[in-house]
């Protein structure tokens, strides 16, 4: 059989069932092929949103996303996608077209070496020469994209491999020479793990965004209750614990809550469960670790393991597993210890940074905002968020109830992420509610989405906090650059609601916070999506604020 056929072939013996994609000259003969497939096509209208809507269905179906453009432009605009993932280890997929193989280096009409260019933010990508390899490229992609520590994959096809015939054999199971993911834990780090978590006085879970991805949130619940130790997530674990349980202190970071941010120094053993140490996480690392905390760091990933900051213990393995057999341990160790005088300093301070919030105004804020959606929403929605400070007021005032429920664009950053993302998220679940949380210069980078939105009838709902600024950047301008504002306002163009309206969409502005109640509601009730735009002050600040360069402790609160 042809190359085309074998790759969709191929793509059916993995259980695709949807694929995002933007045709072009050298992916023809793939889209040909799949013309007579029961695999869903979901037109985008730019090859990066089909990126991060592969992104989005991944997180939420914790199966690959499936991406596809052709070569050239369509194989570059995948890159910010492809990036996206990488920095936040999200398994796709991306197929992309290219040039014949004898014109491969001969500068052809829409050539790049997409190989290049991807391999420092894939996990792996292939470039089969002849069609009688592509049955294992694609078996091999899939494996490595979703086991181990989850990425990106690229298989980038030459047209004449395409093109041509050959015979095909397609394999069942697959090994790769060098390529073992540790599931197992020590048995030997385990115990140490446990007798210097039950020796601690004042202990944190730190937990990260390798949680979500591992589905292992029972696993980390039961292990804080049973230590009686209060839990601080990181912005990408953001939803991996319960947001109201009375051990949740809420994520850290540059925009973190407060109390987590404080108590989190005070620890004197750290268990950090897949988390990378970011610095947009622990700030400056020298301060952090002057503190004199002991640190348990558990990740999949060997290479992240003193990374960034020397640990006390390392733990190499899958997170599910780790927790599950350090619970055991626990159990044979010790009774469940009580920890009156840690506990009752965590509610201190819980208690001494609610008391300094104000939402009692009847003016419209971002705060405000988040917190009646909140109340609005079925605990059950998935929401996802743009770049800027739409997303820092989403981890501050946002409370993830149901684990696994939040996702953003962490690692990057990438503006434009959240409402691709909110409709592949909406395609893998579409019978729970889809939001974006949104900002005005972020949503604007990939609102022409809306068309796939509404021509494939996929309706989720974004919330636009519309401040007419390029918030997060005039925020620093006003905070570290004298008030010099340079190239931020966007003038409040384009009107959103008219934009939705051009596309199909329902636009619906508000000004009031009963308006806002009465849009949500009716956004819910909507068989199309629904973009609910909120004009907010251009001057409205996200705080509590860890300046970059600074420690956790040096948070700006006011």
């Amino acid at each position: 059989m042809s190359g085309a056929k074998a790759l969709i072939k191929a793509l059916k013996r993995e259980k695709v069932e949807v694929i995002f994609g933007l045709p072009g000259g050298a992916i023809m003969p793939v889209y040909d092929e799949l013309y007579n497939s029961d695999i869903r096509h979901i037109l985008a209208r730019h090859e990066q949103s089909a990126a991060h809507m592969a992104d989005g269905y991944a997180r939420v179906s914790h199966k690959a996303g499936v991406c596809m453009a052709t070569s050239g432009p369509g194989a570059t605009n995948l890159v910010t996608g492809l990036a996206n993932a990488y920095m936040d280890s999200s398994p796709i997929v991306a197929i992309t077209g290219q040039v014949p193989v004898s014109m491969i280096g001969k500068d052809a009409f829409q050539e790049t070496d997409i190989i290049g260019i991807s391999t420092p933010i894939t996990k792996y990508n292939m470039q089969p020469r002849d069609p009688s390899e592509i049955p294992l490229a694609v078996k091999k992609a899939f494996y490595i994209a979703t086991t181990g520590r989850p990425g990106p994959v690229l298989i980038d096809l030459p047209k004449d491999v395409q093109d041509k015939s050959a015979d095909m054999v397609f394999p069942n199971t697959i090994e790769i020479r060098g390529y073992r993911p540790n599931i197992q834990p020590d048995p030997l780090a385990i115990a140490k793990a446990a007798d210097l978590l039950l020796s601690a006085e004042r202990p944190i879970i730190m937990s990260g965004g390798g949680v979500i991805i591992a589905n292992a949130f029972q696993e980390l619940q039961a292990v804080a209750e049973f230590l009686q130790a209060p839990v601080a997530t990181t912005f990408k674990g953001k939803g991996s614990f319960p947001e109201n349980h009375p051990l949740s202190l809420g994520s850290i970071g540059m925009h973190g809550h407060p109390e987590a941010n404080k108590l989190i120094i005070e620890a004197d053993v750290l268990l950090a469960v897949a988390s990378r140490f970011s610095d947009r996480s622990v700030g400056r690392f020298d301060e952090f670790i002057a503190t004199g905390i002991k640190i348990i760091h558990a990740d999949i990933d060997p290479s992240e393991i003193e990374k960034n900051l020397p640990v006390h213990i390392p733990i190499i393995g899958d997170v599910k597993v780790v927790l599950t057999e350090l619970l055991k341990v626990l159990i044979k160790k010790a009774v469940k210890k009580e920890r009156t005088i840690w506990l009752k300093r965590v509610e201190e301070v819980k208690q001494e940074f609610r008391s300094k919030q104000d939402f009692g105004s009847n003016e419209i804020t971002a705060p405000k905002i988040i917190k009646k959606l909140r109340e609005l929403l079925p605990i059950d929605t998935i929401v996802t968020t743009e770049v800027g400070q739409n997303q820092m007021w989403a981890s501050l005032h946002f409370d993830v109830i149901k684990p696994g429920t939040f996702f953003s664009s962490t690692g990057l950053g990438t503006m434009g992420f959240g409402f691709p993302a909110a409709i592949g998220a909406k395609v893998a679940c579409p019978n729970v509610p889809v939001v974006d949380i949104a900002g005005d210069g972020s949503f604007g980078m990939t609102a022409n989405s809306l068309a796939t939105s509404v021509l494939e009838k996929i309706p989720v709902i974004v919330v636009i906090l519309n401040n007419g600024v390029l918030g997060m950047v005039a925020q620093w301008q006003r905070m570290f650059y004298n008030r010099r504002m340079m190239a931020v306002n966007l003038h409040n163009v384009p009107d959103m609601v008219k934009l939705a309206e051009a596309y199909g969409a329902q636009g619906i502005r508000v000004q009031s916070m009963d308006e806002f109640t009465k849009a949500v509601k009716l956004a819910l009730s909507s068989d199309v999506t629904t973009v609910i735009d909120v004009i907010i002050s251009p001057e409205e600040d996200v705080l509590p604020f860890v300046a970059p360069g600074s420690a956790l402790k040096d948070m700006i609160l006011a």
